[in-house]
């Protein structure tokens, strides 16, 4: 959704369209840090609401990482404004030790976590972010240097589901420019963090080169158009890998008697298939029975190329085998049929 130009603020109509996807949810948690973009989140959505008859609860949630001294008075800042707004407001705080290394994900991790507990807390069915379309241009760039498949080029969804709740982006198409136009008009103060430009992170290194993307075509307007595109194309797939699922549950007998223990798959069909479509299928089976998280989109190219290995011996006449372990599943190939179960747990070392 275009709203208006880059750098003029949002208006009232354009701010009861990027809302109103959500106006009949009971209540929603506003994630609110301080900065602009999220301070402009709470100002917007506060205005939607207060032109509803009925709608739902807005409750802003501030998480302190307790990595900065200036986050608990920024905390406090956020609460005064809320309050001022007629919003109930929570600080959530992210206690223990913090990693020495991997701090930003870690801290997101630990984010999402404390706000989805305030959701619940709060019986709220969503939470709203204020990623703005310069950080879905961002994040397309940093999955793009890692490599990632179309799945993570697809960058951040309008919604998802994440800690049994739904997140949701209202500003995904929005620039960050026409958030700090908004409070301007409405002379709204916000905070400044100077991790945002501190470049021992990547993302800031990232924001910093920006201006040389763009001067080559590479804004974050494009880069934002493309992540969609991607988006776009990977549900296609993702309608392609269901069907898949379906078939080769309809030829192997033994896949309906697994039930929820186990997937199997007739390797012959399998094999037959596209090997972005094998890659998925597989993934999915993991993530369903593992239980150490999802499995990295890398070691899955390499356990797929592993059963394809192990599958081209059955010309020899050796019955193929294979065995392995992949984020708490247990894949194996036996008697003509890919298996996907848990793992068994992991023996302790003898003292």
């Amino acid at each position: 959704m275009r709203t208006d130009d880059d750098h003029s603020p949002i208006s009232a109509q354009n701010a009861k369209r990027l809302f109103a996807a959500w106006k009949t949810a009971p209540a929603i948690v506003l994630a609110v840090s301080g900065g602009p973009d999220s301070i402009a989140l709470m100002w917007l959505a506060a205005r939607w609401r207060s032109t509803l008859m009925r709608g739902p609860r807005l409750i802003a949630v501030t998480v302190d990482h307790g990595l900065r001294a200036e986050a608990a008075s920024e905390a406090r800042d956020v609460k005064r404004l809320a309050h001022s707004l007629d919003l109930t407001h929570r600080t959530m705080r992210w206690t223990g030790d913090k990693p020495k290394t991997g701090l930003p994900a870690a801290a997101r991790t630990a984010r999402y976590r404390l706000l989805a507990q305030a959701a619940r807390a709060s019986g709220a069915t969503h939470i709203l972010t204020a990623h703005t379309r310069d950080d879905q241009a961002e994040t397309l760039l940093m999955r793009l240097l890692r490599g990632s498949g179309i799945s993570g080029l697809a960058a951040m969804a309008r919604e998802s589901e994440r800690d049994g709740v739904l997140l949701a982006r209202p500003f995904l198409h929005v620039s960050k420019s026409q958030l700090v136009a908004t409070l301007k008009k409405a002379k709204i103060d916000f905070a400044d963090d100077p991790t945002n430009r501190d470049t021992s992170f990547t993302r800031p290194r990232l924001r910093a080169i920006m201006p040389v993307l763009a001067a080559e075509g590479g804004d974050a307007r494009n880069l934002a158009r493309l992540a969609s595109r991607l988006a776009r194309a990977n549900q296609a797939v993702e309608v392609l890998v269901d069907g898949a699922e379906r078939y080769l549950a309809l030829r192997d007998r033994e896949a309906t008697r697994a039930g929820f223990d186990a997937s199997t798959f007739e390797a012959k069909a399998f094999a037959a298939m596209p090997e972005e479509i094998r890659l998925r299928l597989l993934k999915r089976a993991i993530d369903r029975f593992g239980h150490e998280g999802p499995a990295e989109l890398g070691k899955v190219e390499a356990l797929l190329a592993a059963l394809d290995q192990a599958g081209a011996k059955q010309g020899k006449k050796r019955r193929p085998r294979l065995k392995q372990t992949l984020a708490g599943a247990l894949v194996s190939l036996s008697d003509g049929r890919i298996r996907v179960e848990p793992a068994p747990p992991r023996r302790g070392r003898a003292d």
